[in-house]
């Protein structure tokens, strides 16, 4: 038993020279979780300008062309390609410096590790949706990928700002499971939105086939479960300002208003005719919404590490030599 809390305890220490603080890693990590939200954006703005096809192959632009010739639809297309490379970079960099980070943590080299998988799907799934012309499901999968990624990026940088004991909530177990079902259903809120966004007009390519869902019910399916996300967050905001820390009721709040906002937008875009610009908004929104609300959930919990007295661990060692 002290041999396994010796080799656990070793686990979380480097001892060697030119690590980096878990504050500077944390900056790494920002710089990471940052490109990765901005490539949805990105992503947004080559389906919103109709060059979801401006390069008709992959992984070249097209059968003869590595890059596109001058036009406009290509380069959109071809520069979220390029931009790829920018988000590879800064995920190489969250692996590189966690194995540099002092102390070293293995549960943060996994996660780290997870950023990387996920930008290799996000690839290849990225091919396979020009290869299959935009089909909007691949297109649908392209984006909730990205939240995959995300969830991933917010989830590193919260266990990097903590211990890397068991977590402990610091509410009660009402109120965790509210935040709970508030992320899980929030993502559910993003699912269907992508179900609108492949039946609406906003194709990536005016060819495209569209969903065949009709536009109206799906869109008021979309707005239901919106609503059921507003409740559930009032009913968390409540129950934290009677007994939650205020430190993380003001995230909840935070959260509320966001969400909130987002609904606002989609009524908007929904009423005007479905602009470009505000799509791109709701977009943003999205990513917005779904990380105030799991950085809040996170918060409700502390790790932390029990300590081990290395005197009585030797100690324990030569009574078992005894």
């Amino acid at each position: 038993m002290a041999d396994d809390q010796l080799r656990a305890r070793s686990e979380h220490v480097s001892t060697g020279r030119g690590g980096i603080t878990p504050e500077r890693y944390q900056h790494v990590l920002l710089f990471a979780t940052a490109l990765l939200a901005g490539i949805v954006l990105t992503g947004a703005a080559v389906r919103l300008t109709g060059s979801g096809l401006g390069c008709e192959d992959w992984p070249t632009c097209s059968e003869d062309r590595l890059v596109p010739a001058i036009g406009f639809h290509p380069w959109i297309e071809f520069g979220n390609r390029l931009l790829t490379g920018v988000v590879s970079f800064g995920v190489g960099a969250a692996v590189l410096f966690a194995y540099r980070r002092t102390p070293r943590r293995r549960d943060l080299i996994l996660w780290a590790w997870g950023l990387v998988a996920g930008v290799v799907g996000q690839i290849v799934l990225g091919g396979a949706t020009v290869l299959v012309d935009l089909h909007p499901l691949f297109v649908s999968g392209h984006y909730l990928l990205s939240i995959v990624l995300l969830w991933n990026a917010i989830v590193l940088l919260d266990r990097n700002r903590s211990e890397p004991g068991p977590a402990r909530p610091l509410v009660d177990a009402g109120t965790v499971t509210i935040s709970r079902i508030a992320v899980w259903w929030s993502v559910v809120v993003l699912m269907v939105g992508t179900l609108v966004t492949g039946t609406g007009p906003h194709s990536g390519d005016p060819e495209v086939d569209r969903l065949s869902f009709d536009l109206g019910s799906i869109v008021r399916l979309h707005s239901l479960a919106a609503w059921v996300c507003v409740a559930l967050v009032i009913t968390l905001v409540l129950r934290l300002q009677s007994s939650g820390p205020p430190e993380i009721s003001k995230l909840a709040s935070l959260s509320l208003g966001a969400l909130i906002a987002q609904g606002a937008v989609g009524y908007l875009q929904y009423f005007t005719g479905v602009p470009a610009a505000l799509v791109e908004l709701h977009v943003l929104g999205s990513v917005v919404v779904f990380s105030a609300l799991l950085w809040t959930h996170l918060s409700l919990f502390t790790h932390t590490t029990d300590t081990i007295d290395l005197t009585d661990l030797d100690a324990s060692r030569q009574s078992a030599v005894r």
